[in-house]
């Protein structure tokens, strides 16, 4: 963007739900450190701030809301909040020789702090008058986001705060906001983005503090770009621990990040994909075929990201013939693949997991009718735990749906929609149980690029359908579709789409008639 588009912040006097931290030479010195807000909680002594900012914070430092420059403790207008304890995520890790980092837990760069009453013994909420809420956003792209903090001293020698109101969008590869706003320099580390800002509001909702990757701007530290961890289930975690009083759980595993490894050249080779609980986690994990026959496993960390890379087969011919695949329990006690080949064999793989594909049992033979069988996918479609249906979709866009289907056969299959042209032109499907329903559902990518789910789905037929997505040129590059268990609502209303280009996304908790919050998994152009 051009310097004379690119929006300005604003400087002003502050807010009372706003603030900035001091050390030893209190908040008569001209070295404010980082940018702190309140947030709303039972304990009503509550700051957020940047993990990077917590980092330096030693026990002499003090938090103070609308800071007035040159003014004493009691000058100031809600007093002084001595910090008492910080809590941060251990598994935010620095780059070595920086306070910051540009690698995955970079998404982590959030931390809160418990304060004392100020110098007249009042909490620091029944002081301010108010406090945000802490809120998950519903995607990285909002449209008006009100981001407030202190640009340091030698940026800003009136010690005025700074705000700016744009729309945001996800930085590609992480867990965060990105904004496009001038005079955000050092010191507004730790600053709220709120998405309904009122000047000396005593509330609104805070979705995000600016942090994150590089400590919350681009490699070339310009003043104008601007990132920030969008809240989630870590945050949440860790808010809860603040108000508990209680240290973050050390023994968590490292934490991996959306990304998936490899960039876009190579996922826009990525042939098939399925979703199941393939290493015995109770967590879903991604499968993918590739067109040289290699297979690979990423396992989930029911967050939404992976763990590393696992090769299952390396190149080999004979799955250079897979066609399509799906993943369930078929009868066994553990999930499975299910695989459709070139030449109209069917296999399954009851033991596949993390050791290997296992072994093969042949569901039906090579040159039968299923070479027609055009996309599988699998749901518990008969409205049960336990096993899972399969729905076969044929190229003359007849539906079958299997019940009952164990090792050496397919169970009952019903026919639950005759030969039709509509259904030829469906494009992508994949099963899965949508947020907010009940049973198994179906989502369908047609050939115009619209999206439609069916929610329902049974032996009795398609159930109720909804439309997502309208006919659109954007979802005509959708390659390759999946769902599963990969966030922590611990459902397969997770989609996974892997794009024309190898982008790939994760739309976490889809719903019937909303997509949901869009994941970026593999970066464009990378």
């Amino acid at each position: 963007m051009a310097a004379a588009g690119r929006p300005q912040g604003t400087l002003f006097k502050g807010t009372r739900l706003v603030g900035t931290f001091f050390g030893s030479d209190g908040p008569g010195g001209t070295t404010w450190h980082c940018t702190g807000s309140v947030i709303d909680t039972s304990v009503r002594n509550v700051v957020l701030t940047a993990a990077h900012c917590a980092l330096s914070m030693k026990g002499d430092y003090i938090f103070v809301p609308q800071f007035a420059q040159g003014a004493g403790p009691d000058q100031q207008p809600y007093g002084i909040f001595h910090i008492q304890h910080i809590y941060r995520d251990p598994r935010y890790t620095p780059d070595k020789g920086s306070s910051t980092t540009k690698g995955p837990s970079s998404d982590l760069d959030t931390a809160f702090a418990r304060v004392s009453p100020n110098q007249n013994g009042r909490s620091l909420q029944d002081a301010v008058g108010g406090g945000l809420t802490f809120t998950r956003p519903g995607g990285y792209t909002q449209k008006n986001v009100t981001v407030v903090g202190y640009p340091s001293y030698q940026h800003n020698s009136t010690g005025q705060a700074v705000k700016c109101t744009v729309p945001t969008t996800q930085l590609p590869g992480y867990r965060q906001m990105s904004m496009t706003c001038g005079g955000y320099y050092g010191g507004t580390s730790g600053s709220p983005w709120i998405t309904d800002y009122q000047d000396d509001g005593r509330s609104g909702h805070v979705i995000g503090n600016l942090g994150g990757y590089n400590g919350g701007g681009n490699d070339a530290n310009v003043d104008y770009v601007s990132y920030a961890p969008a809240f989630g289930a870590d945050a949440a975690n860790l808010l809860a621990d603040a108000v508990a009083g209680q240290d973050p759980d050390s023994g968590l595993p490292p934490y991996q990040g959306l990304q998936l490894p490899g960039g876009a050249a190579r996922w826009q080779k990525a042939a098939l994909m399925a979703s199941a609980d393939y290493t015995g986690d109770h967590l879903g994990d991604l499968l993918v075929v590739w067109p040289d026959g290699g297979v690979t496993l990423y396992p989930g960390d029911g967050q939404g990201g992976f763990g590393s890379e696992q090769r299952l087969l390396a190149a080999n011919s004979t799955w250079t013939h897979a066609r399509s695949i799906t993943g369930g329990t078929f009868g066994g006690g553990r999930p499975g693949l299910l695989v459709r080949w070139s030449d109209g064999e069917v296999t399954l793989y009851p033991d596949f997991g993390a050791s290997g594909v296992g072994r093969e049992v042949q569901m039906a033979k090579p040159n039968s009718d299923w070479k027609n069988a055009v996309q599988l996918t699998a749901g518990q479609f008969h409205g049960a735990k336990g096993a899972t249906d399969l729905l076969v979709r044929r190229s003359d866009g007849s539906l079958m749906l299997y019940t009952g289907i164990r090792s050496g056969s397919f169970g009952t299959g019903k026919r639950i929609l005759a030969a039709n042209s509509t259904w030829t032109k469906a494009a992508l499907l994949t099963g899965g149980a949508l947020k907010g329903t009940a049973g198994a559902d179906l989502l369908v990518r047609w050939s115009d690029g619209s999206l439609d789910s069916y929610t329902g789905v049974s032996s009795a037929g398609l159930g109720t359908r909804s439309r997502l997505l309208g006919p659109n040129g954007t979802w005509q590059h959708a390659q390759v579709m999946t769902s599963g268990d990969l966030t922590s609502d611990h459902t397969g209303n997770d989609l996974v789409v892997r794009w024309s280009d190898g982008e790939t996304s994760l739309y976490a908790e889809t719903g019937a008639k909303a997509l949901g919050t869009e994941n970026t998994l593999v970066p464009p152009g990378t």
